[in-house]
């Protein structure tokens, strides 16, 4: 898996986050789940919180192919006032 390649958005609530996944196995990834943990960033770089989001993995993912996906992460609103602003840092993925 790639890191994440982050875009924002005309809402500072909302951040487009893009991944690359490559099947290095033998065998076919048929289902799986993607972890985003997105971060809350102050004016003055102060982390007030990361939110949670799961998606679905861009399965399935044959044998040495290589799949990218981009999600629109959103946080409530109120989270993120003005200043404030999004950075999707941690990712992992369960893959099956």
């Amino acid at each position: 898996m790639s890191s994440p390649d982050l875009k924002d958005t005309d809402k500072r609530w909302c951040q487009d986050v893009t991944l690359t996944f490559r099947n290095s196995g033998g065998s076919v990834v048929r289902s799986g789940t993607v972890t985003l943990g997105t971060h809350v960033i102050g004016a003055l770089g102060i982390d007030w919180a990361t939110i949670e989001t799961k998606e679905a993995l861009p399965a399935p993912i044959e044998a040495g192919e290589k799949k990218e996906k981009t999600w629109t992460v959103c946080v409530d609103a109120w989270r993120v006032p003005l200043g404030m602003h999004l950075e999707t840092r941690d990712v992992s993925v369960d893959w099956k």
